[in-house]
């Protein structure tokens, strides 16, 4: 019976985002805890639910919205597969904005996950993965300058380094991956629109050539909701 206060506090919640249409401003954080008599921190726990369903978005500095629901990019983790190619296999529409690739230099961190000396000069892209305008993920890939530079990237770049790679012939081979739940920093949680500590699926994986050299290290951050990833795992014997 301990949970029922915050189970009614649920029940009413998605009965106001239900009956709220699409792209609706929710009353704010003080408003709403007075209208529904709790305090904004229980009142956060309980909205945190509906965010990781997709169906409500807080928006730095602007409120709450309620979303429409979008079919979820559904993939296995065996094969590494782009966003794009993801969605283009189930028939989903996706965008890249805030497209951004510079040159930067190694600092000892990346100089060790990259197996390059520190100082040594590394392509990045960072960019927004949009599915029905609305941020859904958060990509950013480094690699060495020796693997990809700013000028090798056409000017019709549509956002998938992986495929670019692929299409230009590289041997990849595979990739090792940590996943892992996080609250979105600061940097991440702008270009998402959603708030500072809102929980996001991360990854962060080196990608591997024939030769066992990394050619690419990436951080991917998924808003949950919008994705389900899966695995398909063999039975060992005892």
């Amino acid at each position: 019976m301990a949970n029922f206060p915050f189970q009614r506090l649920q029940a009413d919640l998605a009965a106001l985002i239900n009956k709220t249409p699409a792209g609706s401003r929710l009353p704010s954080e003080p408003d709403l805890a007075k209208q529904l008599g709790v305090s904004r921190a229980t009142l956060r726990e309980a909205m945190r639910s509906f965010e990781t369903q997709g169906l409500i978005r807080r928006r730095q500095g602007s409120g709450t919205f309620v979303v429409g629901k979008v079919q979820a990019l559904n993939s296995g983790l065996e094969v590494l597969e782009s966003l794009e190619t993801i969605a283009k296999r189930m028939g989903l529409e996706v965008s890249v904005s805030d497209l951004n690739i510079e040159t930067v230099v190694a600092d000892a961190d990346l100089a060790a996950l990259l197996s390059v000396s520190a100082g040594a000069k590394l392509t990045r892209v960072r960019r927004v993965i949009r599915a029905d305008s609305r941020p859904v993920a958060y990509l950013v890939d480094t690699l060495p300058e020796e693997v990809l530079q700013v000028k090798d990237l056409p000017s019709d770049f549509h956002g998938s380094v992986l495929d670019f790679l692929l299409s230009r012939g590289d041997p990849l081979t595979t990739s090792r991956a940590d996943v892992s739940a996080i609250g979105a920093t600061a940097d991440v949680a702008k270009p998402l629109e959603i708030q500072r500590g809102d929980v996001l699926l991360h990854f962060h994986a080196q990608l591997f050539n024939a030769e066992g050299k990394v050619v690419d290290y990436s951080l991917s951050y998924f808003i949950p909701g919008y994705f389900q990833f899966h695995i398909v795992r063999r039975v060992g014997s005892n």
